[in-house]
């Protein structure tokens, strides 16, 4: 049977449906006017980032455990996961009262490995990314007849994860575009045949990381996607179903994060973020309303610090420089009255004496200043030379 043929279609979706209620939240939509105004056209946020376990993937994984029989339940589950998808098949299987296994990448986010462990699941994390994971949870699979959850490869995970499109249909009066993000494929597989079902006429486009694609470094902040390529089942299904598959850098996904916080305050991990940043960036097409899907919250709190603090700094809100004074009493001082003179709220300072390049006599200083945008970032370089300071921008 080919790939192409066992792809789960509406009935098998309204199935889903039916079997994910009173468990899976109907998560809602918020219109945002903040980036409907950015973007000019109606945005709409699927906010599948309040899901059960923060994530859109407890649909599949419960809709593939619950359907298997008492014996197979009986032998346990195991998955392999960058975090979100371990979550959800570890609380699918207490649901049930399935015994699960869940293998990481060594490198996984912890606060996704422990939430993991939380929700019951025995965790082992193998191999530097999710492909030597898989292959470690499916070795498993072999040795203990466990039955493998595959985070993508699955009719019923796909099914399960079909169940958004079938409620994106009835909650957007007049939807014209949908942007799903796209790692392993499953997501967007499943809510474009579901969609394809009952609007026709939808425009659907998918989002990578581009440090997933060939070339790329393989290491991005949208650790949710960061799987190499689809898998055979979901790349047949999206090669029939996508209109578009575009991608987007880590910055762009930083700014999409920072925005969602501070205008929608969402919590929105990275690949959560990317349908945002594609829009942002003018790469999705249309002009009608238009439903980028938050796919996850669950990034982890260093990480998130991170990231704000990128993203502020690619956005023109935070400004690090490095400057020299003389290394006399009341010169740092006096420059710090003159940015206090400018408004700017000074958030760190930083003596480098010691450091190369400083000549005898003078002190280094970074600053971490925050600022209004990128203009009012130029303005200040600017004003500091005409200071009299020689500066170096480090963010």
């Amino acid at each position: 049977m080919s790939a192409t043929r066992t792809a789960p279609g509406l009935p098998e979706i309204e199935e889903a449906r039916a079997r994910l209620d009173g468990i899976a939240r109907v998560t809602p939509v918020y219109r945002s006017e903040t980036l409907s105004k950015l973007i000019g056209r109606d945005v709409h946020l699927k906010a599948e980032n309040l899901q059960r376990t923060g994530s859109f993937k407890i649909r599949g994984a419960y809709n593939k455990i619950v359907t298997l029989p008492p014996e197979r339940r009986a032998a346990g589950v195991v998955a392999a996961s960058a975090g979100n998808h371990g979550q959800a098949v570890a609380w699918a299987a207490r649901e049930v009262g399935a015994v699960a296994r869940v293998f990481m990448p060594q490198d996984a986010l912890m606060a996704k490995v422990d939430a993991t462990r939380s929700y019951g699941a025995e965790v082992e994390l193998a191999g530097p990314a999710l492909e030597e994971a898989l292959a470690a949870a499916q070795a498993y699979a072999a040795q203990t007849g466990a039955t493998l959850v595959h985070p993508f490869e699955d009719p019923l995970v796909i099914a399960g994860q079909g169940t958004i499109g079938l409620e994106l249909a009835e909650q957007v009066e007049g939807l014209e575009t949908v942007v799903i993000p796209v790692g392993g494929g499953g997501l967007a597989a499943g809510i474009a045949l579901a969609l394809r079902a009952v609007l026709p006429r939808l425009r659907i486009v998918g989002v990578q990381a581009t440090a997933t694609l060939p070339g790329g470094s393989g290491f991005t902040i949208a650790d949710g996607i960061a799987v190499k390529a689809p898998g055979e089942l979901t790349s047949s299904i999206l090669d029939r179903v996508l209109d578009d598959l575009v991608a987007v850098e880590d910055e762009e996904i930083s700014e999409a994060i920072v925005l969602l916080l501070e205008r929608t305050k969402l919590v929105v991990e990275g690949a959560g973020a990317v349908g945002v940043a594609a829009l942002l960036a003018g790469r999705v097409g249309g002009s009608g309303p238009v439903v980028p899907l938050l796919s996850g919250g669950n990034i982890d709190a260093t990480l998130l610090i991170q990231v704000v603090r990128r993203g502020l700094a690619v956005g023109g809100r935070y400004l690090v420089v490095r400057t020299r004074v003389p290394d006399r009493p009341g010169e740092l001082a006096a420059l710090l009255d003159l940015l206090a003179r400018e408004r700017v709220n000074i958030v760190e300072v930083e003596h480098q004496r010691e450091s190369v390049g400083v000549p005898v006599g003078e002190t280094g200083i970074a600053l971490t200043l925050l600022t209004r945008d990128r203009a009012h970032c130029e303005q200040l370089l600017a004003q500091m030379r005409e200071w009299g300071y020689p500066v170096e921008r480090l963010d």
